[in-house]
């Protein structure tokens, strides 16, 4: 296996895109650090089905907005595996509305836990990365950050588009440490929140994608294990789409 016996934190693991990567570094027997602010025994069942491939894996309870939380956080992932290889920003949020009706609370709330989040966990593993003078790092980011938001979330797309900067400005910076630092752009992928959808709007989504079907989780898990390889140690600064051919550039 490609990752094996490296050590890999995922945040946003509670379900969805971020549960998926966790099981698929666990696929390729890396040991995986499941990270949410959801309740205990939600992120306590993760890893355990985590450890149903025979890796070790922790789940932390912590909210990436704020720094302290995080510093702790992986604090306890190098007492516990005195490495990690591979941060996976997952974590994020969406608040519905537009430019009229979006308060200043969702506005602030959603740019502190999508952008804010993926930068205080950037600046907590750089020391440790550095120290090992190699580390993986991919920010899931949207399409949503390329060509504006689709979905009536003023802030959504905006945060997204900060994270793809954010991203390259840390490959240049951290390059000469060894440490990659790439994006991934999903679109239209199957999750809770595109369960709430009417037929009529899956239809429209689906339309409008080349491939023609809608991306499973599994699809952006995938793209982020490749970028978490030896096979993607001359990438950084990318991100990679993945939203069947919705958005090409």
């Amino acid at each position: 296996m490609a990752l094996e016996g490296r050590v890999a934190l995922v945040t946003g693991a509670g379900r969805g895109i971020g549960k998926a990567i966790a099981m698929t570094f666990a696929g390729e027997k890396a040991h995986v650090v499941v990270n949410d602010v959801c309740s205990r025994n939600e992120l306590e069942r993760v890893a355990k089905e985590v450890s149903a491939f025979n890796v070790e894996s922790m789940a932390i309870q912590a909210d990436v907005s704020q720094y302290d939380q995080v510093k702790e956080m992986i604090s306890q992932i190098e007492k516990t595996f005195q490495r990690l290889d591979i941060l996976v920003n997952n974590a994020g949020i969406i608040r519905r509305g537009n430019i009229e009706t979006v308060t200043e609370e969702d506005w602030d709330q959603v740019i502190r836990v999508n952008l804010k989040g993926t930068f205080n966990c950037c600046k907590a593993v750089v020391d440790i990365m550095k120290r090992q003078r190699r580390g993986k790092i991919i920010n899931v980011s949207s399409v949503a950050g390329k060509m504006g938001d689709i979905t009536s979330a003023p802030g959504y797309g905006p945060s997204k588009a900060a994270i793809d900067g954010l991203t390259k400005t840390l490959a240049r910076q951290l390059a000469q440490h060894g440490i990659n630092v790439n994006g991934v752009a999903p679109h239209a992928i199957e999750t809770e929140m595109s369960a709430e959808w009417s037929e009529e709007k899956r239809r429209s989504i689906i339309e409008a994608i080349p491939l023609k079907r809608l991306g499973k989780p599994e699809d952006v898990a995938e793209a982020v294990i490749f970028l978490s390889s030896d096979k993607a140690d001359f990438i950084t600064g990318e991100i990679l789409d993945v939203n069947g051919g919705f958005f090409m550039d």
